[in-house]
């Protein structure tokens, strides 16, 4: 019995040391890959000197990226393993109080997908014909490692060779957003309206938001998911990942074919104007904007995921924003000035824009993807319009004619061309 006992101590000693070691282990992986990605930049920049050719220069430089960005996918996805099964199965068992085999038809053991935060499993509820997804959380600790470690390289860089506010950057997602991640009550929250907003505001919605899983299941999502909160539960959806868009496309029809144009055209709109609507109208909006978030389904119609980062901008910045907009669309320099002093932007940068810069770059970065050519702003500028004239900032009588409070029309160099374009499946 001592022998069990203290075989049974050793190993609990052992765990917990390994547990403490992880965030040790893990920055000495970051900062061997992060020093020699650096440092290989900074032999390029003297190998390249000594090349005069402008041409070559910048053939040279676009190998260079290629090289760090593999090095740093590579990095990021070895430091996001998936959790193995047994801890998956542990926390679900305890979260709900039954086992697995109770609450779920089928549960796929292989993940959809697992990063430090979160890791998204495939499922069918016992009694439903539908399939969800199980999303559970990863370890906090790590992930606030990472930040830290972030942090630190990105002060190094700003006082050395970038002049501009990086450390502000990963404060901000820091301090404001990755521990949102954890908060899985507060995504589910953020999910439902956000859903219920897009799907008021529209005939139909622009992107499809799954839907939390509860009514029926009540006793399993709605009582469980706020005692504990470490696993959500939503509705599978079937689609694309937007970057494989391309390949699936070339499968099934010529990629320059007008309607892969106008499959394009469509898919970008919607984007546009589910991203549009949350910014200006509400300010509450999906903030974690990359192509991994975005499926692309059935007759081009697209989905929005991952709703553990939201932004709820006060209505100062919202309406400042708009006014930007507009400027911007209008081309405007003494107008964009005047918006920038308006949201603080002569002094410091607002840490809220941030998310909102990232959606416009991921918006700019689809548009020259898909081969469209693309003005968020001019976009953007009829939603802009109806949120300040529903604050009493803008009259009527100061617009383009033609311009309806309560609409939101695209520009002519998109419309006429969105109402057919689908991607065969």
């Amino acid at each position: 019995m001592n022998a069990l006992a203290s075989g049974f101590g050793f190993k609990e000693i052992q765990e917990k040391v390994s547990h403490s070691l992880r965030p040790w282990h893990r920055s000495f992986q970051f900062w061997v890959r992060a020093v020699g990605i650096y440092t290989g930049y900074k032999v390029f920049q003297l190998r390249v000197s000594f090349v005069k050719d402008a041409e070559k220069q910048e053939s040279m430089w676009e190998k260079q990226h290629e090289l760090a960005a593999d090095k740093i996918y590579a990095m990021c996805s070895d430091l996001a393993p998936a959790t193995p099964f047994d801890a998956v199965q542990l926390v679900l068992e305890e979260e709900f109080g039954r086992s697995i085999s109770e609450i779920f038809e089928n549960f796929e053991v292989n993940p959809l997908g697992s990063a430090s935060i979160a890791q998204v499993h495939r499922a069918r509820l016992r009694g439903d014909k539908n399939d969800v997804v199980v999303q559970r959380p990863g370890v906090q600790d790590l992930m606030m490692t990472d930040i830290r470690n972030l942090q630190a390289f990105a002060l190094y860089m700003q006082k050395t060779d970038i002049k501009f506010d990086l450390y502000s950057v990963t404060k901000e997602e820091k301090q404001a957003s990755i521990g949102y991640e954890f908060d899985f009550p507060r995504e589910a929250n953020a999910m439902e309206r956000i859903r219920r907003f897009l799907y008021e505001n529209n005939k139909k919605t622009p992107v499809l938001v799954p839907r939390v899983r509860q009514g029926n299941e009540k006793w399993l999502f709605e009582t469980r998911i706020t005692e504990l909160g470490r696993v959500l539960v939503m509705d599978y959806i079937e689609g694309i990942p937007i970057l494989n868009l391309g390949d699936k496309m070339a499968r099934r029809i010529n990629p320059g074919s007008k309607m892969a144009m106008v499959a394009k055209q469509n898919i970008l709109k919607s984007l546009t104007l589910a991203y549009g609507q949350m910014i200006l109208k509400t300010g509450f909006f999906h903030a974690d904007s990359h192509p991994g978030n975005i499926l692309i389904c059935k007759g081009s119609e697209v989905a929005l995921l991952d709703y553990g980062q939201v932004k709820d901008l006060p209505d100062q910045l919202r309406l400042g924003y708009a006014n930007l907009v507009l400027a911007m669309a209008d081309n405007d320099p003494i107008k964009a000035i005047k918006s920038y002093r308006e949201l603080g932007i002569d002094t410091s940068f607002p840490e809220e824009l941030f998310s909102i810069l990232r959606t416009v770059h991921l918006l700019r970065g689809l548009s020259v993807g898909l081969g469209i050519n693309y003005s968020c702003a001019e976009q953007w500028r009829p939603i802009a319009e109806e949120a300040l004239y529903n604050a009493g900032r803008l009259k009527v009588s100061n617009r383009p004619r033609g311009f309806k409070p309560g609409s939101w029309e695209l520009p002519s160099s998109m419309d006429g061309v969105l109402s057919t374009g689908q991607i065969p499946h």
